[in-house]
């Protein structure tokens, strides 16, 4: 599956997403392999701030137009399913 197969509005299957859901799963499929390819599971959640460096001072990842914050374990969490469906993993 390439990045532009893949759909944020239905991914993954059987979860209800909110608009912050959709959006955090853009933001993701908007960065190139080689840049997700840098990602390593192994990060401190500071560590994984500074790689990122769109965190704002309250450490909730800075998206405009989103419903709720995004902090670090769900950005992990979510960037972990990307990177497998994009065949990163």
């Amino acid at each position: 599956m390439t990045r532009d197969d893949i759909n944020y509005e239905v991914l993954p299957s059987g979860r209800d997403m909110d608009e912050t859901d959709i959006n955090l799963r853009s933001y993701f499929s908007r960065q190139s392999d080689e840049r997700l390819r840098e990602y390593c599971r192994e990060w401190t959640d500071e560590q994984l701030r500074e790689w990122d460096d769109n965190f704002t001072t309250d450490g909730n990842l800075f998206m405009i137009c989103c419903e709720r914050d995004v902090e670090i374990d769900e950005y992990r969490q979510v960037l972990e399913e990307h990177l497998k469906l994009r065949g990163l993993t």
